[in-house]
């Protein structure tokens, strides 16, 4: 059975271990690391096969394990990806929007060739990235639309220079229009599907994002539409949110599950 350890004890990560410990993907949890040993201890608590908790996100990787899990954040991956794979772990990562940044991507990618290593991007709480990916030398362009409660967007970045006061929006309003570039960059926990899309299609200087923030809402909207020379795309995805975490889809997190289960498993295997 494959090891794996978790960088990340949130809601994410979380739920990713009593995956692992439930059977249902079927490896073993040998290690995790949260930034709070509350929260490490807390996820461990939960298990009934208690993995070690390590006293740094570097010691993940030093254990015998097969795959490191990154559910914490863009700066986790910046600070330990490569890491990971030059202890010839192979790596899946949860804040693709650390991605975005250039120098980070051909890193990282130039390890995984050096090391022989492989990173796992799941699709998130988007679909169609198959298909996207399928047409990516033939797109003209790809537009993102998210829709989220004010509550699910609080905390970011964005906020800190905006006038914006989400606490008195009363109806469904634009708050930011741009690439996914900068939308990554200003909501860093709230928009990880601009990034997913940007590295499946035309990059992320060419794919346009739109966020609104609806106080009538229930649920986290994304529609996508990429048209080119093949004709034109469109996906509408309704995610219910996370109870734990507002800011996270449970698509998400069950795509997280189904991409590390693939990777435990042998067998046939439906998709790209």
């Amino acid at each position: 059975m494959k090891k794996i350890g978790l960088l990340g004890c949130g809601a994410i990560g979380t739920q990713i271990a009593l995956a692992i410990d439930s059977g249902k993907i079927p490896g073993i949890l040998t290690h995790v690391y949260d930034s709070s040993k509350d929260a490490s201890n807390t996820l461990v608590q939960k298990l009934k096969n208690k993995p070690e908790i390590v006293e740094n996100p570097h010691l993940l990787s030093s254990h015998p394990v097969d795959i490191i899990v990154e559910a914490a954040s863009q700066e986790a991956v910046r600070n330990v990806a490569h890491s990971v794979l030059q202890n010839k772990r192979d790596l899946m990562i949860m804040s693709v929007g650390a991605l975005l940044d250039e120098s980070i991507y051909d890193i990282l990618s130039e390890a995984c060739e050096h090391f022989h290593k492989t990173i796992y991007l799941p699709s998130g709480a988007i679909a169609g990235l198959d298909a996207i990916k399928s047409v990516a030398d033939q797109l003209d362009s790809v537009t993102l639309t998210t829709t989220k409660h004010p509550r699910s967007l609080k905390g970011a970045k964005f906020f800190e220079t905006s006038d914006i006061d989400l606490e008195k929006i009363d109806k469904p309003t634009i708050i930011f229009e741009g690439k996914a570039k900068e939308a990554v960059s200003l909501f860093p926990a709230n928009i990880n599907v601009a990034a997913l899309l940007s590295l499946a299609g035309i990059g992320s200087e060419k794919t346009s994002v739109k966020i609104v923030a609806d106080p009538n809402t229930t649920k986290n909207t994304h529609n996508i539409v990429a048209q080119g020379k093949f004709g034109k795309m469109t996906f509408s995805i309704e995610n219910v949110p996370d109870e734990t975490n507002p800011k996270t889809s449970k698509l998400a997190i069950l795509s997280a599950i189904e991409t590390l289960r693939k990777y435990c498993s042998s067998g046939i295997s439906v998709g790209t």
